[in-house]
Parts: C-alpha cells; sequence; structure tokens
C-alpha cells in the first residue's frame, strides 16, 4: 500500500447494516504491513476502503443500485448534489413515499442513473433505522423514519469522496464476489465483509440486503474463495459474526481469528442492537504485524 496523506473528508457517505466505522481501529490493528492492490468485494457502505484511501481500489456489491451510486458520486457529483438538495427541500412523508413508489411502476425504468442515486441517498438518510430492505419483488419496503434534521446532502463528504475515486481510478464492479477478486495476486490484499451467518435465534439478523440474501451454501462459497486467494499468496481478511458454523468453517484459521466486539447500530429490531461478538479471520499472522494507529 503506498504511503499518503488521507483526506479525513473522504468516508462513508450512506448508513449501512454491518457498517464497519465502529469496527476500523480493530481492523486497522490487524492490516498487513504493506499490499499492492486493494479488494473489497462487499463494499457496502465504504467505511474501510474509504479509510485505506490506496491507490489502487477494486469495489465490488451485489447491489447494483448501490454501485449506481458510488458510481454517480463518481462521475456526476455536482448533478447529485443540485437533486439532493431538492430532496432536502421538500422532505416529509409524503415526499419520501412518493420516491419510494418508483419501484412500483415502470417510472423506475425511466429515470436516469443521476436521479436513481439521488433517490437511493434520499431513502437512506430519511428511511427508518437507515435500513436497505426489499421485497419479493425488489421493492424498497422501508417506511419513513421521521428523523428531525436527517443529513441529507454532506456536500464537502460527496466531493472529497468523488476526488478520491477519480483520483485512484477506483474500479466499481457489479457482480458476484468471486468474479470480483478473480484478478487478485500475491501480494494484494482482499477484505470479505459478507452479510453475516444469523446468530441462532436471533430473527432479526439481517441478511437480506438483495434479493438473494447470502444463504450457508453462500458461506461456504465465500470460504473456498478465501482458502483459494490464500493458495495464491493473496491477504486476505474476512469478518463475520462469531457463530459455531463460521469457527467450524475456517477452522483451519484457527490461529489467526480474531474476536472483537461490535455495536450494532441498525436493525429492524431493538434486541438485535448492542454489543456483539464479531470475528475477523486472517491467513496471515497478526502477531507478527506492529500495531498500525487507528
Amino acid at each position: 500500500m503506498e504511503k499518503r496523506s488521507n483526506d479525513a473528508l473522504v468516508r462513508p457517505f450512506l448508513k449501512w447494516a454491518g457498517g464497519k466505522r465502529q469496527l476500523l481501529p480493530e481492523i486497522k490493528k490487524y492490516l498487513p504491513t504493506g499490499f499492492n492492490d486493494y479488494y473489497e468485494p462487499f463494499v457496502g457502505g465504504g467505511a474501510v476502503f474509504l479509510a485505506l484511501q490506496n491507490k489502487k481500489t477494486i469495489i465490488n456489491d451485489f447491489n447494483s443500485s448501490l454501485v449506481n451510486t458510488y458510481q454517480v458520486v463518481r462521475d456526476h457529483v455536482d448533478e447529485l448534489i443540485g437533486l439532493l438538495k431538492e430532496h432536502e427541500a421538500h422532505n416529509s412523508s409524503e415526499y419520501y413515499y412518493a420516491l419510494r413508489s418508483w419501484d412500483r411502476s415502470e417510472m423506475i425504468n425511466q429515470k436516469t442513473p443521476v436521479e436513481l442515486a439521488a433517490r437511493f441517498i434520499y431513502l437512506n438518510k430519511t428511511g427508518f433505522n437507515g435500513l436497505y430492505r426489499v421485497n419479493k419483488k425488489n421493492q424498497i419496503n422501508v417506511p419513513y423514519g421521521r428523523y428531525k434534521h436527517p443529513a441529507i446532502v454532506n456536500e464537502a463528504v460527496l466531493r472529497a469522496v468523488s476526488q478520491y475515486l477519480r483520483d485512484s481510478n477506483t474500479q466499481i464492479l457489479n457482480g458476484d464476489f468471486a468474479a470480483a477478486v478473480a484478478d487478485a495476486k500475491r501480494g494484494d490484499f482482499v477484505y470479505f465483509d459478507p452479510p453475516y451467518a444469523p446468530v441462532v435465534d436471533d430473527k432479526s439478523s439481517f441478511v437480506g440486503y438483495t434479493l438473494n440474501g447470502f444463504n450457508d451454501d453462500d458461506q461456504r462459497r465465500l470460504y473456498a474463495t478465501f482458502k483459494a486467494l490464500d493458495e495464491r499468496g493473496v491477504y486476505v481478511m474476512l469478518s463475520n459474526s462469531s457463530v459455531d458454523f463460521i469457527h467450524e468453517l475456517y477452522a483451519d484459521y484457527h490461529d489467526t481469528t480474531q474476536i472483537v466486539r461490535a455495536t450494532r447500530a441498525i436493525n429492524s429490531n431493538a434486541k438485535g442492537r448492542g454489543k456483539v461478538d464479531e470475528v475477523l479471520i486472517m491467513n496471515y499472522d497478526y502477531r507478527e504485524l506492529p500495531t498500525i494507529e487507528a
């Protein structure tokens, strides 16, 4: 990773279930001491890649609406900010549901990528608990959040992120996680932050942020990808819930697994919020690495 002075304004512009902003100090402690290209195949809100600000980065997500939003922030930030200011000026419950209804008719297909990105950010900032949730018809079904002063337009952050994405020539992909890391080579670093394996009896576990969800077979396929990258000499780190299924799946990496305490701040059920155990699983020995300041 090329050493550079990071821009503090380059940070997440979305709320995101399972976002890693509050875990960044732990993640930074266990980074490889040096790496080349950086891959984040489940980018979500982007807290990690935006904190690292690596010279060459490849991000990916299966959520096409999210990916479009990153592309618009990179390529059309002025137009995006203008539309967000309009949404902010008209913000109300009625306005929220009018924009949300676009995907319940052909209207959604008549909108430009910038209009779709502005809608995505607006619904994210004003919807209940910052959730992104869709029904079986792939329609957003999160209710209005009734916040007094939602931060709909964070112009300085949007412009800083746009500048970083352009300066770093960040590749933004929309596809399967395995395809996203197909070109990763020895000395590169991959950070996996998939939808988490559910905690037993925790009905509130948030795993359905795309229409297809992420099941146990997907977790097993992710492990196979993790193993293949390890064999290619790629540095790999993975976050997940600290449950028996994940510990058993990654048993070969028991010695380089670290349990961390996280605060789950966004959840559809209040019982699913608060302090929970998560794991950071690595294919390198973090105990031989110096601590990196958060």
